[in-house]
């Protein structure tokens, strides 16, 4: 596959993140699955592809505003995977040193997505003025011609 064949998430780093952290959050769904506890790994497995997931479909997205949607969503799993591990951990399930690892990955994921967000916010307000501005225009020159006539 070509450079331009990819997709455009492909190269995002966010998303290239998201696939590091879900791969460690797998392995420990493997761990619980090894464990019998399928219903903690089935759990731990759809939220851990929900971040990359929700970036890979949002980077299809036509427009800035639709794209930062699911951006949000898939900050949202960063916080359901944390509450996983954190619970995880207090009933015994994982290590502190486990915890710690995941939770400071899942950390940075959630700091590179509101980083994301926000310049994408950037973006959609700097449209949305130059819109404005450009309809202002208009209407200026519009009246300018008939106040001529």
């Amino acid at each position: 596959m070509t450079e331009r064949d990819r997709f455009r998430f492909e190269g995002l780093t966010v998303w290239k993140k998201a696939v590091e952290v879900g791969e460690a959050l797998l392995s420990l769904a493997d761990d619980l699955e090894h464990r019998r506890l399928f219903k903690f790994a089935d759990q731990m497995r759809g939220a851990a592809l929900s971040i990359s997931n929700n970036i890979a479909e949002g980077s299809g997205s036509t427009s800035d505003r639709d794209f930062r949607r699911f951006l949000d969503i898939a900050r949202r799993s960063v916080f359901e995977d944390a509450n996983m591990v954190t619970v995880f951990c207090r009933h015994g399930l994982i290590s502190s040193a486990q915890r710690d690892g995941l939770l400071v990955a899942l950390q940075e994921e959630a700091r590179m997505l509101t980083g994301f967000m926000a310049s994408l916010r950037r973006r959609i307000a700097a449209r949305s003025l130059a819109l404005c501005a450009f309809s202002i225009t208009i209407a200026l020159v519009v009246a300018r011609l008939l106040q001529g006539v």
